[in-house]
């Protein structure tokens, strides 16, 4: 069972939300920016027209006869007039006289003589922006100043500020979705290594603990030196694990076969019946002893290698003739036949010592479950893209009720009473099936006893 994965955050999502956040920001001070500068722009370019209007307007009086006459120019209307369609009023006076032109015009406090004043003021419910300028002259004796105040609406300022803000708004969108992308590619390109370095372990296969050799960014080498290492102390304690199982078989089964043939010898020398009985109680359990420990080291290294097949082009017939060349003697002793047929030269992919354990589990099932004077049938073959060893015996069968636990881990028939055996047999050969893609198959045969079918796939 693969532990859930504790996921919190996405470093993608992570690094786009600070790209487009910093693109956001970006944008809209570029929108301000260019909002403030348009309108200090405008609000200059306006304010040197009406200065130099103004300078223009005051540079036409004179005094005649003792009187200031003005001869307004035409030159001082045309610069308000060629920069917009705004509207234009202008006032006139003296310290103490209306001289001309709209006598209720705002006048913001008078500069010095030379001077400019702005303001921004509100006449005939229109914003006008305001100029007032003065100029010291002389009329007969006594000195007066003449001050000159103009105004204009600011409709065109106004139009000219929109345009530039829908201007800036396009730039400004423009530089977001430009960042936008750039944030994408920058996301992808930034976690490609670490896609590429999940794909690459994610294609090994469960042997394959080599060390990560293709070259990484700087900062993954920690990450890729950790798994690394944990790789290098899982292979080592694959190894150690394998060594320990092939070692703890020998020296299980070594012991228990010399103290068996010790206490047959026993028993041989024995007259008095008792104690031929409890010496034949001492062979049984050294049987079951040593039958179980076999087998539960035979499942152990089933599924350790499971995880790390080695795999070689196996000869089918090779194998089940060396198997069932090594159970003949057995088979003997009860006068049981092994009978072997191949319908043609198969050959496979498959883990030799996994596919021997399987073969030899089945038919050691078979010869056990079979009564004394029968025959165990072997065939083997191909069927479409399988390998396939049939074995089947003339013994009872399966109970019916059973069929669909016996393949389970110390699970046995109700026919398996008085019978030395651990519930693993068939387990291993069905892990081993799978192992190669295949199944393993159990059913009764027709006429009599039980059949179960090795499949191994060919490629």
């Amino acid at each position: 069972m693969i532990t859930p994965i504790n996921i919190k955050g996405s470093i993608r999502r992570r690094l786009l939300i600070m790209l487009l956040g910093g693109a956001l920001v970006l944008a809209l001070g570029l929108f301000f920016v260019f909002q403030r500068l348009a309108v200090q722009l405008a609000e200059e370019s306006q304010d040197n027209i009406l200065r130099a209007s103004a300078t223009a307007i005051l540079d036409s009086a004179s005094v005649v006869d003792g009187e200031i006459q003005i001869d307004l120019p035409y030159s001082a209307f045309s610069m308000l007039s060629n920069v917009s369609n705004d509207r234009v009023f202008y006032a006139i006076k003296t310290d103490q006289t209306f001289l001309t032109g709209y006598d209720d015009l705002p006048f913001p406090p008078a500069p010095e003589s030379g001077n400019h004043e702005f303001a921004t003021e509100t006449y005939q419910d229109e914003t006008v922006r305001v100029v007032v300028t003065s100029r010291a002259m002389t009329t007969g004796e006594n000195p007066v100043r003449l001050f000159i105040a103009l105004a204009q609406t600011q409709d065109g300022q106004a139009s000219l500020i929109a345009r530039v803000v829908r201007i800036s708004a396009w730039v400004g969108f423009g530089v977001f979705v430009l960042v936008v992308a750039l944030a994408l590619i920058t996301a992808k390109a930034t976690v490609a290594p670490l896609v590429r370095l999940t794909e690459s372990v994610s294609r090994r296969g469960p042997s394959e603990l080599r060390a990560v050799a293709a070259p990484v960014p700087v900062e993954m080498v920690p990450l890729v030196t950790s798994l690394n290492s944990f790789m290098d102390r899982l292979s080592n304690s694959l190894s150690r694990t394998e060594e320990f199982i092939a070692d703890a078989a020998h020296r299980l089964r070594t012991p228990l076969a010399i103290v068996r043939t010790r206490a047959e010898t026993t028993l041989m020398r024995v007259e008095r019946e008792e104690n031929r009985a409890a010496l034949k109680d001492m062979i049984r359990a050294i049987d079951e002893s040593s039958r179980a420990a076999g087998q539960m080291l035979d499942h152990a290294m089933v599924s350790l290698r499971t995880d790390s097949l080695m795999k070689a082009q196996l000869n089918l017939s090779d194998i089940v003739s060396e198997i069932v060349g090594r159970m003949t003697p057995a088979a003997e002793l009860r006068d049981i036949q092994l009978k072997f047929r191949l319908d043609e030269n198969v050959t496979f992919p498959g883990d030799p010592v996994l596919v021997q354990s399987a073969l030899r589990n089945v038919i050691d099932n078979a010869l056990k479950f079979s009564p004394v004077d029968s025959c165990v049938q072997i065939s083997a073959g191909t069927l479409g893209q399988f390998a396939f060893v049939k074995v089947q015996d003339e013994g009872g069968g399966f109970p019916t009720s059973d069929l669909e636990t016996i393949i389970k881990r110390f699970s046995r028939g109700e026919n398996a009473e008085g019978i030395v055996g651990s519930g693993l047999g068939l387990t291993i050969a069905s892990d081993v099936a799978k192992a190669h893609g295949g199944t393993l198959e159990i059913e009764n045969a027709q006429e009599a006893g039980a059949c179960v079918s090795l499949y191994f796939s060919l490629v």
